[in-house]
């Protein structure tokens, strides 16, 4: 299947042709869907705190924290292009078009471009977009006048301006302050600062970037950095990584053959946001705080997120406490008091019921099967009642040894076409908003290697273009999906004011990011 030149690509990327082959089988193939039983829902599978419980495990962390390494996690590598979609649509296609700017506007369904336009000046880049124009001696406000909605638009997106059509989101300005604006990954040092503070008051932040942007985060997290250690009486530690080359995929043509490019190549393609399994195992930490780059609000309104970040941690701090207990006592003895304890445990606390075939093992096998049950990574996922945003539901899931599970399901993962599990999937009522705490280590202090916790017959596959011509790429395991599928998994509840994603420039004109 593969030339000389094809190995010789392949091995640059870290990869064997056998790995490469296991791709292609799964265009092949397909994944399967997973076997949703039940959505999960307040009393089964998700928590909701009472004021009482937010208070106590948010103070559990605040005394923990002090004594713990506490990493905050936040894949930045993706591209603002989808941020600016409409606006890309209007500066390329307008050219070509005798209409006057509004009636253009109307005619391709860019309402979006307008409302932002005549909403410019509440824009948070707005002090840098007028910026651009003084230091050519211009004036933005003429433009505005004028309505010269495109010249404004190529401002805003290319190079001759902010550029900020090719800029990740992390560097686009989201919040505008008295003194300045703050970018989304200053955002992030800031709220890491508020509840991210570990021992000695380090506050460490590892940002996923792209390599060519990674001096640019650099240059951001340095300027930042002294005004937010004055404020917070903290030391911020700023770590980088970049998607690894070996999680890339291979693409296939419409007939699963592997897509060559112009010149002959093999083209391959980044493995989605699952491949960031391996970043995340290269964090040595106690505490791992997981968020989108995008979530973030001005800091008059982040009280909501900072309590709650506290209770998922206090959470999962009380969760490996007792794991680590139970797994203390399996060292000493295995009574069948002790092996009913621990089922009660893993049942009604880690949300996971045993299988038939657990009850027909002998005390032996039923405690090495506990022991691999409870020995494993720990998250703690918040989760917003769904009011019609996208993203990955809880629900209980049914594995190949027969346990059921709490996961975060996507809908690609459903068979929607069987009228049961669409029934399943329309009950739903959370979203996961990328809003987990996790923990990494067992409990004789190790680090787990997160890669064997995968479930690799979970992942997505997409129809793409490339040089005029169809072909088909492969995601990973989701990061917060397959990646983490053998992990103990708590869902809890969180309030909708934690969730605050900007995925169109539009978003930014909402209350939430006005102040």
């Amino acid at each position: 299947m593969f030339t000389d030149n094809d190995l010789e690509q392949i091995t640059q990327r870290e990869l064997s042709p056998e790995a490469v082959e296991k791709q292609i089988s799964y265009f092949k193939s397909g994944f399967p869907p997973l076997e949703i039983t039940q959505a999960a829902s307040v009393g089964n599978g998700i928590l909701r705190m009472t004021p009482e419980q937010v208070e106590h495990y948010a103070a559990l962390y605040s005394k923990e924290s002090p004594q713990k390494n506490i990493v905050k996690f936040v894949p930045a590598s993706g591209a603002a292009t989808r941020m600016f979609k409409d606006l890309f649509v209007f500066v390329e296609k307008f050219p070509h078009s005798e209409l006057p700017q509004a009636d253009f506007i109307e005619a391709n369904g860019l309402k979006s471009v307008a409302a932002l336009m005549k909403n410019i000046r509440s824009v948070p880049f707005f002090d840098e977009l007028a910026c651009v124009y003084s230091s050519a001696g211009d004036d933005i406000e003429k433009h505005i006048e004028q309505e010269d909605w495109l010249d404004i638009a190529r401002k805003i997106l290319y190079p001759e301006g902010l550029g900020y059509g090719s800029l990740p989101k992390g560097l686009i300005s989201f919040h505008k302050y008295p003194e300045k604006a703050r970018k989304a990954a200053e955002e992030q040092l800031v709220e890491g600062a508020m509840y991210a503070a570990g021992a000695s008051r380090v506050v460490k932040i590892h940002y996923t970037v792209s390599p060519e942007h990674e001096i640019l985060f650099e240059a951001l997290v340095r300027s930042a950095r002294p005004e937010i250690e004055k404020e917070f009486h903290v030391t911020l530690e700023a770590e980088f990584s970049r998607q690894s080359k070996s999680t890339d995929t291979i693409a296939v043509d419409m007939d699963n053959e592997p897509f060559r490019d112009s010149q002959g190549k093999l083209v391959f393609r980044p493995g989605g946001h699952g491949a960031l399994i391996k970043n995340l195992d290269a964090i040595d930490a106690d505490v791992i705080f997981i968020k989108n780059i995008d979530n973030v609000v001005p800091d008059n309104l982040k009280e909501p997120t900072v309590t709650y970040k506290k209770v998922l941690a206090g959470k999962l701090l009380e969760v490996q406490a007792d794991i680590q207990k139970y797994l203390r006592a399996f060292d000493f003895e295995t009574s069948e008091e002790n092996l009913n304890h621990v089922e009660e445990f893993v049942e009604d606390t880690l949300c996971l019921h045993l299988p038939d075939s657990y009850h027909n093992m002998d005390g032996h096998d039923k405690k090495e099967y506990l022991i691999r049950v409870l020995d494993r990574p720990i998250r703690v996922c918040g989760m917003v009642k769904n009011e019609g945003e996208p993203g990955g539901g809880p629900f209980w899931v049914r594995d190949e040894d027969g346990a059921v599970s709490l996961q975060i399901v996507e809908s690609a993962q459903i068979d929607l076409s069987d009228p049961e599990k669409r029934a399943v999937f329309e009950n739903s009522s959370h979203f996961n908003p990328v809003d987990l705490v996790c923990a990494v280590k067992s409990y004789t202090g190790d680090k787990f290697d997160l890669t064997q916790f995968v479930d690799h017959n979970t992942g997505f596959i997409s129809k793409k273009s490339m040089e005029g011509r169809d072909l088909k790429a492969l995601e990973l395991p989701g990061l917060w999906n397959g990646a983490m599928s053998r992990w103990t998994t708590i869902f809890v509840e969180v309030p909708a004011e934690t969730f605050n994603p900007v995925k169109t420039v539009n978003d930014l004109l909402r209350p939430a990011h006005q102040g």
